[in-house]
């Protein structure tokens, strides 16, 4: 399998780089298997007290690998493998959200679909001055299943709508002004940054750190837990679609999608 995940520590933080800057570090299957695995191999390192999550070169996540999508699509069996992707989704979702250290998201440059999922599921957010935020998904004819569940929770509803319906980009102070990014800061402080905030989460009580997060996104979210088994679900079957087969085409053959 190849290493599409690096990780670094530097106590009292551990860092998770997504690693596939060829593909501005787009997320596919086995991404997803790779990134649940070493956050579980953090939560068991007990001299890591907060973990942050960055992206290789200058993009922190371009969202799905969308080569990765039409290639199933020519499957037999492309909605079961469907199913069983966005469940694997959820699942790296739920880790993030349950895992009892804090996360920093390090945006190091653009964010956009799973990515910004990815982006929300942590706990604080700082970017760079040159970060933006898409929400492609309505583009390219597919479903933001698990963005907009935690894009209502963190920001409301009403935000939420505008922004997936419209599919337009934010900039880093837009994003601020929202309380999508926490600080923004020059690009090359963005990883240093993180790390002082993980040095701040250190001198806390790990079990102050678990009970808090539970509270705040088990028990204040848990409409929105339940949200992303039904987002799962949409994400699949949106899959499936004539308008996901155009986005998709579109998109990767750089045109304007003519939309069934």
């Amino acid at each position: 399998m190849t290493p599409f995940v690096q990780i670094r520590k530097d106590v009292p933080s551990g860092t998770i780089i997504i690693d596939r800057p060829d593909k501005r570090n787009a997320i596919n299957s086995q991404l997803v298997s790779q990134l649940s695995q070493v956050f579980d191999d953090f939560m068991q390192e007990r001299s890591v007290r907060a973990v942050v999550l960055t992206g290789a070169g200058d993009t922190f996540c371009a969202g799905t690998d969308l080569s990765e999508i039409q290639a199933i699509s020519e499957t037999p069996d492309c909605m079961a493998t469907w199913h069983q992707q966005s469940q694997q989704l959820k699942a790296l979702i739920e880790t993030m959200l349950r895992f009892p250290k804090p996360i920093i998201a390090a945006i190091n440059g653009p964010v956009m679909g799973i990515g910004t999922a990815l982006m929300l599921a942590a706990d604080v957010v700082i970017a760079g001055e040159s970060a933006t935020v898409g929400f492609p998904e309505s583009r390219r004819g597919l479903s933001a299943g698990f963005t907009l569940p935690l894009l209502s929770f963190r920001l409301g509803a009403g935000c939420a709508a505008s922004l997936m319906l419209t599919g337009n980009a934010l900039t880093a102070q837009q994003s601020l002004s929202r309380g999508l990014f926490h600080e923004v800061v020059p690009n090359d402080f963005v990883w240093a940054r993180s790390n002082e905030i993980a040095a701040d989460c250190a001198a806390g009580a790990r079990e102050s750190h678990q009970m808090t997060k539970q509270l705040i996104n088990e028990t204040i979210g848990e409409a929105m837990l339940t949200q992303l088994s039904i987002g799962a679900a949409n994400t699949a079957a949106a899959r499936t679609t004539d308008a996901a087969k155009e986005g998709i085409a579109a998109f990767l053959e750089k045109r304007t999608p003519e939309w069934p």
